[in-house]
């Protein structure tokens, strides 16, 4: 019955979801691990890989669709799109694309992020700047394994410990991570402990743009945001805890158009098992949509689910922050890569208006 209840409530769910005092220092700073390395009394160990159960699985096919033509003739036109890859949990096939006789090729960035790269020159008509590109994901749920944790992060894990521009380690945020964590003695414990804090102590805000821009500084004073808002703030407590943790960027394959329905998750490194999924995010856009008190056995399902399980309704495209495409773009660094970006003759357009850049994404899904 409980499987059940819970089966009905993620079910729910997925239909309803289509400067506070910072070091200046943030961007490079380690020290928020330092003591943890000091103190450490277990052996550090390589990173290991433990897949954990699946369960249900979605699969279809993704297609990016692009019209520029909007954009009057003698422009250079240049657009990146993110191209998922296979990860763990989801498995990509069939990549293809029409870029109707502009420039077009597959790249990847230094951080292993693939991207279909588009260029229009100065000489093509306005009328040719259109394009598609497809793949076929088969996507796993994941559900929550048993987690033991042995030993300490290898010095291979270190990038997940530093800081990104949005992102910091030290300051308000290293302070807070203490407060919540005190008491705490293994990175598992600990790890709950920000999990919880973040759901009792934040809130899903609909006023955000996109999914909001992930400052975690800004995000401990307003407690308010979307889902690259708060899971950054979990990512963020997590490394200044000394516990390596990541963020996923990706969009739900929940409805056939999916043009606005970017997603943005997290995972953190348990020891001695590997990468366990977390979306406190999904907990409390639950709570916003269907107006569910924090401490009600609905909430507490959904918050158990999200611990360590992830539902097959969403696709990964990238990883990391402070994005340098390839080839790189002539504006500034991407905060992340979860959405199509353009530039004409060097200036970027918002990727948060698709109406206007012009962009749809759609999922046809696999006959049952």
């Amino acid at each position: 019955m409980k499987k059940r209840i819970l089966s009905m409530l993620l079910a729910l769910t997925m239909t309803v979801s289509m400067a506070v005092g910072c070091s200046s220092n943030s961007g490079s700073d380690k020290s928020s691990t330092d003591d943890k390395k000091t103190e450490a009394t277990k052996e550090e160990t390589k990173s290991v890989f433990t897949k954990s159960p699946t369960g249900k699985t979605n699969s279809g096919v993704v297609t990016y669709n692009v019209d520029m033509t909007q954009y009057e003739d003698g422009k250079k036109v240049r657009v990146w799109l993110p191209v998922a890859q296979d990860t763990d949990y989801q498995t990509i096939k069939d990549v293809t694309y029409d870029v109707n006789g502009a420039e077009g090729k597959i790249t990847e960035d230094a951080l292993g992020n693939k991207m279909l790269y588009i260029e229009w020159d100065k000489d093509t008509a306005a009328a040719d700047r259109t394009a598609t590109c497809s793949f076929h994901v088969d996507r796993e749920e994941i559900l929550r394994p048993e987690l033991k944790e042995e030993g300490e992060p290898g010095s291979d894990l270190d990038e997940y410990l530093e800081a990104s521009s949005t992102i910091p380690v030290d300051g308000v945020v290293k302070e807070t991570a203490d407060e919540i964590t005190k008491g705490k003695d293994t990175y598992l414990d600990k790890a709950r402990a920000i999990y919880d804090w973040i759901i009792a102590n934040m809130n899903r805000d609909e006023s955000v743009k996109g999914c909001g821009q992930g400052d975690v500084c800004a995000l401990l004073d307003t407690k308010g945001g979307k889902c690259t808002d708060i899971n950054s703030v979990f990512v963020g407590l997590c490394r200044a805890s000394g516990i390596p943790a990541r963020e996923m960027f990706g969009v739900r394959i929940n409805d056939t158009d999916i043009t606005k329905n970017q997603h943005c998750w997290a995972e953190f490194y348990l020891p001695g098992f590997g990468w366990v999924a977390a979306d406190p995010a999904d907990v409390l856009k639950a709570v916003l949509k269907n107006s569910w008190d924090k401490e009600s056995a609905e909430a507490k399902e959904i918050q158990e689910y999200y611990w360590g399980s992830n539902d097959e309704k969403r696709v990964e495209l990238s990883e990391g922050r402070d994005i340098t495409l390839e080839p790189a773009q002539d504006g500034d660094k991407l905060n992340n890569f979860g959405y199509p970006y353009a530039e004409v003759d060097g200036t970027a357009v918002d990727f948060y208006t698709p109406d206007t850049f012009v962009y749809t994404i759609s999922f046809a899904q696999d006959a049952q």
